[in-house]
C-alpha cells in the first residue's frame, strides 16, 4: 500500500503494468435485494432501422436505454434516420437523450429523467 501512495504522491518511480492488480467485476454483479425496480438501466445496439421499436418500447416502459450506434455509422442515411426515431421518442416521452464517446453511443432517457451536460473530473 505504502508503494502506492508514494507513486500518487510522486515520491516514487510511476507504477508499471506489473504492478496493477486485475478486479473480478463478477462478484459485483447482482441483484442486491428481491424488490422490483421501477426503472431499468438497459443497453441495446442497433445496426438498422427494425432493431429501433425495442429500444423504443423500452423507453415507453419508462426505462433508461444506453444504445450503441457504432455500426450505424457506416451508413449516413440510416444514422440520420435512427437519431431521428430515437429524438422524436425522448420528445414523446418529456424525456431526454444525447450522445456519447463519439456519437458511438446514446442514452435515452424517459419522463422525469434528465441527462446532465456537465462533466464530473476530468480535464
Amino acid at each position: 500500500m505504502g508503494k502506492f501512495l508514494d507513486s500518487i504522491m510522486g515520491k516514487s518511480a510511476p507504477a508499471h503494468q506489473d504492478d496493477y492488480m486485475e478486479l473480478d467485476l463478477a462478484s459485483y454483479e447482482g441483484t442486491a435485494s428481491d424488490e422490483p425496480a421501477s426503472m431499468l438501466v438497459k443497453v441495446a445496439q442497433i445496426a438498422d432501422i427494425k432493431d429501433t421499436p425495442r429500444v423504443k418500447d423500452e423507453v415507453y416502459n419508462g426505462n433508461v436505454v444506453i444504445v450503441d450506434i457504432s455500426r450505424l455509422k457506416l451508413d449516413k442515411i440510416m444514422y440520420e434516420r435512427v437519431l431521428k426515431d430515437l429524438r422524436e421518442v425522448a420528445n414523446d416521452v418529456n424525456g431526454d437523450i444525447i450522445g456519447l464517446g463519439d456519437q458511438q453511443y446514446v442514452i435515452i432517457t424517459p419522463m422525469s429523467v434528465k441527462i446532465s451536460r456537465e462533466r464530473i473530473g476530468g480535464a
